[in-house]
Parts: C-alpha cells; sequence; structure tokens
C-alpha cells in the first residue's frame, strides 16, 4: 500500500511578523527553496523563510482545506497554533528531516 504524505507549514521571517501559509509533497525540499530564494514571489520578497509549524497529512484533500482554514483564521487564532507547538518560534528547518524521515517509511 502507497504512503502519500502532505504538509501544511507556516513560515515567519526573523522577526514573527510575517506568517505565510502553503501546502506541499515534500516539506524538506519546500522548505529549502524558500530559505534559498529559489521561488519568485511572496516568501521571496519578505524574506519569510523560517518554519515555525507544519501539520502532516496522507490525503492531499485534507491538507488543501486544512490550509484554507489556516489561512481565513485571524493572527491571534495562528498565533496561538505555534505557541502551543513551538512556544520559543524555532526554526524546525534542521529538525524535519527525522519526521518526515520517518512519514516516508511509514
Amino acid at each position: 500500500m502507497w504512503n502519500y504524505n502532505f504538509y501544511v507549514y507556516i513560515l515567519t521571517n526573523k522577526t514573527d511578523k510575517v506568517l505565510y501559509i502553503g501546502v506541499t509533497n515534500n516539506l524538506e525540499r519546500r522548505i529549502y527553496e524558500h530559505k534559498n530564494k529559489l521561488v519568485p514571489g511572496f516568501t521571496m520578497k519578505y524574506n519569510v523563510n523560517k518554519l515555525v509549524y507544519f501539520e502532516h497529512f496522507e490525503n492531499i484533500n485534507d491538507a488543501i482545506h486544512r490550509e484554507k482554514q489556516l489561512k481565513k483564521w485571524n493572527r491571534k487564532w495562528k498565533e496561538e497554533l505555534i505557541n502551543k507547538a513551538n512556544p520559543q518560534w524555532n526554526d524546525l528547518y534542521n529538525k524535519i528531516s527525522d519526521q518526515v524521515g520517518n512519514d516516508n517509511r511509514q
């Protein structure tokens, strides 16, 4: 049986002022692209490349639904979500390879 992995993620900038929500099927690659400014757009323009939150899904429709839901949330709700999982708003990029790797091996 195939296991599929999709991720909804939240990025911010170094001052934690700007939030960006995205969805991807390869979190490690996508964050690398943001960090290295390989894709023109909002995150490149506003230097948004610090991964502060992510969720894993096995179904793309569930991931897209969650992304749309989070994008409708107000700033306070998004901050509370991040604070529960990552109170220091640390950059999770260096920590994701273990978790993402485990998701891909299941």
